[in-house]
């Protein structure tokens, strides 16, 4: 039995929505309003997130959580909506089940098929000291500055504040801990796939993105000039729309 604490609403073909490294199930609220007519849409908080606790020491593993959630919800087959890490979750999750996945919708997703840009890395080393030196606020200012595009609006950032400064503090609490990758095997994943990406997103992303869309045989990329590496939170109404057509596409 999982410990995640989730959410299932409505009914219908499942869908399972995974959150970004930077959030938790609260990021698709939008999303699952417009989802729930006509589908049975599951939502998690992944370990270290929102209401799950991330017990120090812990060792365990967030595609194995996510199977096991489905397992015991009666979840056997699913469509994967997921966003930035939790894509990379998601690229586990298929590569180890792929009769359980009928389809990914990928939202900037996190992938190892590019080469971190050095904005990134200039990122990763700016917000590796401030949560070293235990100034959490300002690892949370700089992750909302980093990963909302232009037209987020306030409430979004507001929202993505909240989170972010949830997950540093489970993290800072927990200490070293183990989570386990499940393996990706790209070769594995010969359902549909959609991949988004935002045209202010970090310049990795956006080649990870197109190269996922290269090398994956039934894969679509869109690509969105408007937003940044977040659209569900920047235009979450036009980012709903466009999950659920990809769905029934």
């Amino acid at each position: 039995m999982t410990n995640l604490h989730h959410r299932v609403e409505g009914s219908g073909p499942a869908v399972v929505l995974l959150h970004a490294g930077v959030a938790d199930l609260r990021m698709w609220d939008v999303q699952v309003a417009e989802l729930v007519p006509g589908h049975r849409v599951v939502r998690c908080d992944l370990r270290g997130y929102g209401h799950t606790p991330l017990e120090p020491g812990a060792s365990y593993s967030d595609a194995g959580d996510v199977l096991a959630l489905l397992d015991e919800l009666g979840v056997d087959r699913c469509a994967l909506v997921a966003a930035s890490y939790g894509g990379w979750v998601a690229l586990q999750v298929a590569s180890a089940a792929p009769e359980r996945v009928e389809r990914l919708v990928l939202l900037d997703p996190l992938a190892e098929v590019a080469d971190p840009d050095e904005r990134l890395r200039a990122f990763w080393r700016q917000e590796g000291d401030l949560v070293e030196s235990g100034d959490l606020d300002a690892a949370t200012d700089l992750n909302v500055a980093t990963f909302l595009g232009p037209e987020a609006p306030d409430d979004s950032r507001e929202l993505v504040w909240k989170m972010q400064r949830g997950v540093f503090q489970h993290q800072v609490e927990a200490g070293d801990v183990e989570n386990a990758e499940l393996p990706v095997d790209l070769d594995r994943l010969t359902m549909p796939v959609t991949v988004v990406v935002g045209g202010h997103d970090l310049l990795f992303f956006v080649d990870t993105a197109r190269e996922l869309a290269r090398v994956l045989p039934h894969a679509e990329l869109v690509e969105l000039p408007w937003a940044g590496h977040l659209p569900s939170l920047e235009r979450p109404l036009e980012a709903a729309h466009l999950v659920r057509a990809s769905l029934l596409d």
